[in-house]
């Protein structure tokens, strides 16, 4: 059975997406993704493009709010941003709730080429921090 994995940041709309995205991808045999939003918007142009430049297509995610898991179990809870680990709900049963802060790419200004490199600098972030997951100390550990 795999583990279930919620991936919570604010918007949901460029870094949990990329996060769900590439676990998905990566690790896909292992893991049960799903990401969600406290405040959802809507998916980032940008993400989905930097997303497909390394073949995984999130074109047809959607923002989700974190509401719509309410309820379900999950093995562990991982928040992408500071805003999210501070209003992250609590899930009953879930065994880990993991914190690992990524910049912003939305945040960035400038023209495209510049936004689109902030975005993939994340993606690669995201992707190298996501290639240990879970950490040791959280894989063993019991609720």
């Amino acid at each position: 059975m795999k583990a279930r994995v919620l991936i919570l940041c604010t918007g949901n709309s460029a870094r949990s997406q990329m996060a769900e995205g590439l676990l998905r991808h990566d690790a896909g045999d292992r893991f049960d993704v799903e990401s969600a939003g406290t405040h959802p918007s809507r998916v980032r142009p940008e993400a989905i493009a930097v997303m497909r430049e390394v073949g995984i297509d999130i074109a047809g995610h959607r923002s989700k709010p974190v509401d719509e898991f309410a309820g379900q179990q999950f093995d562990y809870v991982l928040t992408v941003c500071d805003n999210a680990r501070e209003s992250c709900p609590i899930y009953p049963g879930h065994a880990n709730r993991l914190h690992h802060r990524f910049d912003d790419p939305a945040a960035v200004e400038g023209d495209e080429e510049q936004r689109l490199a902030a975005f993939r600098r994340v993606r690669d972030e995201i992707r190298d921090y996501l290639r240990g997951f879970p950490p040791a100390s959280q894989a063993t550990r019991k609720p």
